[in-house]
């Protein structure tokens, strides 16, 4: 009988260290299962399996097992356990393409869009011919890889760091670290512009489970009122004063207010913005000269930086009181707003809530990297 069809047993000898290798690669956890079973299979052939019994144990098939083999005996155990790395497709872009869609994206966008979109950018790159086609997803991938979103716009919150802005900012933050005093509070004030609006139609309310509450688009317009929000953060106290208008008037009026709220107190830490009203002027024309000076002698004032709101906590109150109180309803009255603005003021004080503001002058240091080297005697 021939011997044809009949295939050499295929045998090999594995080093010591290739064996060391391929032990401490099967105990070592998560593997890709290509390379585990490559392992197997070389070291079931070094102990001597042949094979179609070597596939059969790995779940391989016995060529596959030959041609592992047959790497191991002439390239060594990585290329017997590790496919060749592949070139992969080509890329979309070239380097030149994507220098030059990335600058484009950087200047302002055409005559009539306010900004750029991934769909018009591969627009404008197909129209001024920087390639002759190119898809959303590319363009996508490209402005990832850049860490790129011209649609986005950050507003600037912050002015250029004079020595005053820094003086101010210093000084309304160490009156923030200022410890709880009874006879020493720390006020925040600011006020916030309204719209009344009254309602054309009855909004439906939601009657039944599943049923989405509906109001009319068309309202009337009714005038525009001022809410004064005063807050003492540690304490948790709350003051709100509707008025008609933000006059200076209506200023000391609510400055009035506050005096009365503390009657024992040796000054009233005030933290206000730059507004013109917010000046003891407003009290004296209000409650004449010597008594408008008294009452604005109660006051220390802490003017916050210009272009510095952001550092009045009373901004914090505004936008608590606007989400919780007035949301999307329409008071078609003075009257109606300032009774639903005082239920909230008088829940708020109840519930003590406080603000917890964390950032000091340390922290504003570190931010903005400026270091206080200079000295300015209070007016």
């Amino acid at each position: 009988m021939g011997t044809c069809g009949i295939r050499k047993k295929l045998s090999i000898t594995l080093r010591e260290s290739d064996l060391g290798r391929i032990h401490a690669l099967l105990s070592a956890g998560v593997q890709p299962v290509r390379v585990v079973k490559r392992a197997q299979a070389l070291r079931l052939l070094a102990a001597g399996q042949p094979s179609p019994q070597v596939g059969s144990s790995v779940g391989l098939t016995p060529k596959t097992v030959r041609n592992i083999g047959g790497r191991y005996r002439q390239a060594g155990l990585r290329q017997a356990l590790y496919d060749k790395p592949r070139p992969g497709a080509s890329p979309l872009l070239t380097d030149t393409q994507k220098q030059q869609i990335i600058a484009m994206v950087c200047s302002d966008p055409p005559a009539g869009r306010a900004r750029w979109t991934i769909r018009l950018i591969a627009e404008e790159s197909m129209r001024r011919k920087l390639v002759p086609t190119v898809g959303r997803e590319t363009i996508r991938i490209l402005l990832q890889s850049h860490a790129t979103k011209p649609w986005r716009i950050k507003s600037w919150c912050v002015a250029e760091l004079t020595p005053e802005y820094i003086h101010n900012m210093e000084d309304v933050l160490a009156t923030y670290e200022r410890p709880l005093n009874a006879k020493q509070p720390v006020v925040c004030v600011d006020e916030k512009p309204v719209q009344v609006l009254a309602d054309v139609r009855a909004p439906v309310p939601a009657r039944r489970p599943g049923q989405i509450a509906r109001q009319d688009n068309e309202y009337k317009r009714c005038g525009t009122a001022n809410i004064f929000c005063g807050v003492e953060p540690k304490s948790g106290r709350h003051f709100t004063e509707v008025t008609p208008t933000r006059s200076g008037a209506e200023f000391a009026q609510m400055m009035q207010k506050l005096a009365r709220a503390y009657p024992e107190a040796e000054t009233i830490h005030l933290v206000i913005d730059n507004l013109s009203t917010h000046s003891e002027k407003s009290l004296t024309n209000r409650y004449g000269v010597e008594s408008g000076k008294q009452l604005w002698d109660r006051f220390t004032v802490h003017y916050t930086p210009v272009h510095g709101s952001w550092l009045n906590q009373a901004e914090i109150e505004i936008s608590v009181m606007a989400g919780q109180c007035l949301g999307k309803r329409r008071m078609g009255s003075i009257e109606k707003l300032r009774s639903e603005v005082r239920a909230w003021n008088r829940r708020t004080n109840r519930a003590k809530l406080k603000i917890a503001w964390t950032f000091n002058r340390r922290a504003a240091r570190r931010k903005f990297k400026y270091r206080v080297s200079f000295k300015r005697s209070r007016a």
